[in-house]
């Protein structure tokens, strides 16, 4: 329970104060502009490993790839719990317990990280085994993973650290230091690769090393940041001890971080279906929207960062007793995304052609069943902007089980259903329209539990109260 505490003056980083609008756009942005170089720096370095090492070292990555993004799925959740309770206590002005939460979740995180690298260090024979690595590959799948499961606790504190820190209403800091980790990685990936002047040739493991170093560099520099400034979530002496977790903190990551971090398996589960089914289309098919969510990949981003302001702000909100505001938040965040996303859908549409050339070829035969698919499919992200806006306001006051569940029944239950009804009578086509459905679908059982669920009757009940 958040302390009722006395009015004090407005402090850095309040996203409680002044226009609602403003001040979510002056956050989102350089969330925004970090998803982005994240996205940029994964392909840069796909084209030095592909360009350097060849395709059997690229499709290792690829492969290794998959199996770390299923071990960010549960720190995703600890993370997102975390900035959730730093939020709420820093709008309360309640410092202590601000770091008491923040404390919390760095341990667990550094506790669950450290095995998954010893854990994973060993395993990663048999997980290549279970994903069906060609021989030709598995050597280099083999040295990557085992790098880069070593590398897991250094990128993982790395995102609770800048989630927290966004939590507090700081969102440049992080971003200054993901843009040092960036350049890092894209400038060494090549010179460990190829072995480029005095540093040594060390082929798919340099493209780890790389990352490695990078990444440590910019968690370094962002903890040694947060200390010379001094900001809210900095831990010293008696305050150090908050990384043993306490059990109500322990119990609440664990109920609510871990359902936040299955909601990423649940998506990415659909969207592996999705593949499997496309890839029965033949070679076109699997091609042409290989290369269409290379470039949807970034329709997506503004939605993901208005959701992250959403959640940070209606956190602040909750803590600082300022309720009444959280309905404004959720149209302001809902209205600019949809006119972000829009502008992008229609700049898809006229520029489509030329970028999708990039990734198949002028004359590849994948093109126009690409642009067949870009003109059914590519609506889709309206709805599924407004959505992922509303979970941030869900998520924010512990809403977690019920995303769950609606994610389940319209990525599952209702794209599937559609897929399988309309197929005979619409071949292919059945596939797209099963998407535009399921995310109408989500987007309505989204806007029926924001306005009937029962977290709402408790908010109205304490604005009431004044």
């Amino acid at each position: 329970m958040i302390e009722d505490v006395p009015p004090v003056p407005p402090q850095r980083g309040d996203l409680t104060q002044g226009p609602l609008f403003k001040t979510l756009a002056l956050f989102s942005l350089p969330v925004l502009l970090g998803n982005v170089l994240q996205s940029l720096n994964a392909s840069v370095n796909t084209v030095w490993i592909g360009r350097l090492l060849g395709e059997d070292a690229l499709a290792a990555t690829s492969s290794s790839n998959i199996v770390i993004f299923l071990v960010f799925a549960a720190i995703f959740g600890i993370s997102m719990a975390t900035t959730i309770h730093v939020g709420q206590y820093f709008g309360a002005r309640n410092i202590d317990q601000m770091r008491k939460s923040f404390g919390a979740g760095l341990g667990l995180c550094m506790m669950l990280s450290a095995a998954i690298a010893l854990v994973g260090w060993f395993t990663a024979p048999g997980l290549l085994r279970l994903l069906n690595m060609p021989g030709s590959s598995f050597h280099f799948a083999l040295d990557y993973l085992r790098v880069i499961f070593l590398v897991v606790p250094t990128m993982t504190l790395t995102v609770l650290v800048s989630s927290a820190m966004r939590g507090c209403g700081d969102s440049r800091t992080p971003l200054y230091f993901q843009i040092l980790t960036v350049i890092l990685d894209i400038g060494l990936n090549p010179l460990f690769i190829a072995g480029i002047g005095p540093f040594p040739k060390l082929g798919i493991i340099g493209a780890a090393v790389a990352t490695a170093i990078a990444t440590l560099t910019g968690l370094a520099g962002l903890m040694g940041w947060i200390y010379w400034r001094d900001l809210p979530i900095r831990l010293k002496g008696r305050e150090l001890t908050y990384l043993w977790p306490a059990r109500d903190e322990l119990a609440y990551l664990i109920m609510k971080g871990v359902p936040m971090g299955f909601q990423m398996l649940v998506i990415s589960g659909a969207g592996v279906i999705m593949i499997g089914l496309i890839n029965q289309e033949g070679i076109d098919y699997a091609a042409g929207y290989g290369a269409l969510l290379q470039l949807w990949n970034y329709i997506q981003m503004p939605g993901l960062a208005i959701s992250a302001a959403v959640g940070a702000m209606v956190a602040q909100h909750i803590g600082a007793r300022r309720e009444a505001r959280v309905d404004a938040i959720n149209w302001s965040g809902a209205g600019a995304n949809i006119l972000i996303t829009l502008t992008l859908v229609a700049l898809m549409l006229l520029f489509g052609r030329p970028l999708l050339a990039l990734f198949l070829g002028s004359d590849s035969p994948a093109i126009p069943v690409s642009l067949h698919i870009q003109n059914m499919a590519i609506w889709t992200y309206v709805p599924f902007g407004v959505t992922i806006v509303l979970f941030g306001t869900l998520r924010s006051y512990g809403v977690v089980l019920v995303q769950i569940a609606i994610l389940f029944t319209a990525m599952y239950a209702v794209r599937l259903g559609a897929y399988v009804l309309l197929y005979p009578r619409l071949g292919p086509d059945a596939l797209w329209w099963s998407l535009n459905i399921s995310s109408v679908a989500t987007l309505a059982l989204t806007l029926l539990a924001y306005f009937n669920g029962g977290w709402r009757a408790q908010m109205h009940a304490r604005i009431a109260a004044g």
